[in-house]
């Protein structure tokens, strides 16, 4: 009997804590709390004392925070951000909706942005710096803040996957000038539909992030500048309060997942497989998505497909500068390149088994001990 093991499973987003989940809503329906109210404001302490650090501001969504940040920091036309071209579109689109210029960079063999890359991209007009923390992992913040700091810009994380990785005990999205996490429902902390929140240790900043989510009006209710809705719902934020309270063990269970893949990979050659748990001690890996590269990657796919597991090819199997509708028609990225033509990512989530994963793990081994990779 062919085993089906799902990429995400989002059924079990709501089943797993269902009584949980509908008295918590039954709770904020019943007070009418919906915008800007308690279970936000709890939300936003919990999570400045998860990554440590001084602001939290609930957002609408993950590409509306780095929008926020870069308006916040007075990006707009005529300046440059730099950027990896290995990330979501939204990274680079919140570049171009506030009027500036996405500049696209390498990334590494980690598949994170490399800093001689972006060291290489500076101009005068650079005014930001903004690393993705990618698929769990916080990129090397060392060689990029040395970079700003010897250059001028700011950094601002793209750190929509990488809510509690860590670089050297420094939590990802708590670097620079200011940091963006995603609620999407797939991410590590997912709520029931769109979600984000802007982080930052600045003052300044974090005031003007809050106009500028709710139609640029301050704590007495009056329109002191231009602003915009982006506030995240009430609801939203008093499931998340909910799902924090597991939010450790399920981390845990994730780097456990990784663990078992690298074990039962790291002997395949064709594989380029993620940084295992506990591999550097500078990095803690909290595996949103567990990414790898193969040689064989279409056959490998559809082996594992035949035998009812699911895997992707994250962002259509695109880096931003590959999609031709964008313009960046002259760049030439060949690292990133000869990456997109080998990556996909296996299935990675709490509700995996251990006889899910145990079964995805001889599939792949199954794959490789055949000739059908011949």
């Amino acid at each position: 009997m062919k085993v089906k093991v799902p990429f995400f499973n989002y059924p079990a987003l709501f089943k797993v804590k269902e009584k949980e989940i509908m008295d918590t809503l039954h709770d904020v329906m019943s007070r009418g709390a919906y915008i800007l109210q308690r279970d936000l404001e709890e939300f936003e302490e919990k999570i400045k004392e998860l990554i440590g650090v001084k602001h939290v501001l609930g957002v609408a969504d993950g590409t509306n925070a780095l929008m926020l940040c870069l308006r916040a920091a007075g990006v707009g036309h005529g300046d440059e951000v730099i950027l990896t071209s290995h990330t979501y579109i939204a990274t680079a689109a919140s570049v171009h909706f506030v009027g500036a210029t996405p500049v696209l960079v390498e990334c590494g063999v980690d598949h994170m942005i490399d800093p001689k890359s972006v060291e290489s991209a500076i101009t005068d007009k650079t005014r930001v710096i903004m690393p993705t923390q990618l698929n769990g992992r916080t990129c090397d913040m060392d060689a990029l803040q040395a970079i700003a700091d010897k250059h001028g810009p700011v950094i601002i994380e793209d750190a929509a996957q990488a809510l509690s990785s860590m670089y050297k005990g420094k939590c990802a999205g708590t670097f620079g000038l200011a940091g963006t996490f995603s609620f999407y429902p797939a991410k590590l902390l997912g709520c029931f539909g769109d979600g984000g929140a802007v982080v930052t240790n600045d003052d300044n900043m974090a005031k003007r992030v809050a106009l500028l989510r709710d139609h640029g009006r301050n704590e007495e209710g009056v329109v002191v500048t231009w602003g915009t809705n982006c506030r995240l719902d009430n609801i939203q934020a008093a499931i998340l309060n909910l799902k924090l309270k597991t939010f450790d063990k399920d981390i845990a269970r994730r780097r456990e997942i990784a663990s078992i893949y690298h074990q039962a990979f790291k002997g395949i050659a064709d594989l380029t497989l993620p940084p295992a748990p506990d591999e550097n001690e500078r990095h803690f890996d909290v595996y949103q998505n567990y990414e790898i590269e193969s040689g064989h990657r279409d056959d490998l796919r559809d082996f594992l497909e035949e035998h009812g597991v699911r895997t992707i090819i994250q962002w259509a199997g695109n880096a931003v500068h590959q999609f031709k509708g964008l313009g960046f028609d002259n760049i030439k990225l060949p690292v990133t390149e000869k990456m997109t033509s080998r990556f996909f990512m296996l299935p990675m989530h709490t509700a995996l088994s251990d006889e899910d994963v145990g079964y995805v793990c001889d599939c792949v081994k199954d794959f490789y001990s055949t000739d059908y990779t011949d």
